[in-house]
């Protein structure tokens, strides 16, 4: 009887799971092209983004954008960077997501993630390229699926 249940669950769940990575999608999107509203868009109104050391590398210890260590309390409160006007473009890739549905409304994931930073003529480094997972808490407000949490952990950071 319960294996029943569980699928009987099954199409909401796997409805979760989608439109929770169609949210992380248009994050990535939204910070690769410096669209802030998008970004906001995929927010809950009471997040908190966690991004503090997230271009230090663990081995040897440097931070190669410590502009970038910063926390964003309330989907209000993303900052538009203007790193596109400055000469700075980052592209972000997601992988391999581990996502929890936990309950209907809430749900944990870790993503794999590259990221690379490409930096403007005249900066310390021409290429930032961080490896290592998001760590994010998800919850559900009238239907749709908004990041809550956010911490970046790094397994490699190098610079070129």
């Amino acid at each position: 009887m319960q294996e029943q249940s569980a699928n009987t669950c099954l199409p909401d769940h796997l409805a979760a799971i989608e439109a929770i990575r169609q949210a992380k999608a248009r994050y990535f999107r939204g910070v690769d092209t410096n669209n802030a509203d998008l970004v906001r868009s995929v927010l809950a109104e009471d997040c908190e983004l966690d991004y503090r050391d997230c271009f230090v590398d663990p081995a040897s210890g440097t931070d190669y954008f410590p502009e970038m260590s910063i926390v964003v309390r309330t989907r209000s409160g993303w900052p538009n960077l203007g790193l596109r006007s400055r000469g700075i473009v980052s592209v972000h890739q997601g992988h391999h997501a581990d996502i929890e549905v936990t309950d209907d409304t809430t749900a944990t994931v870790v993503w794999a993630m590259t990221d690379r930073i490409f930096m403007p003529a005249g900066a310390p480094y021409r290429l930032i390229i961080g490896y290592g997972h998001y760590h994010e808490t998800y919850e559900k407000v009238r239907g749709a699926w908004y990041i809550k949490t956010l911490r970046i952990s790094r397994l490699r950071v190098e610079a070129r």
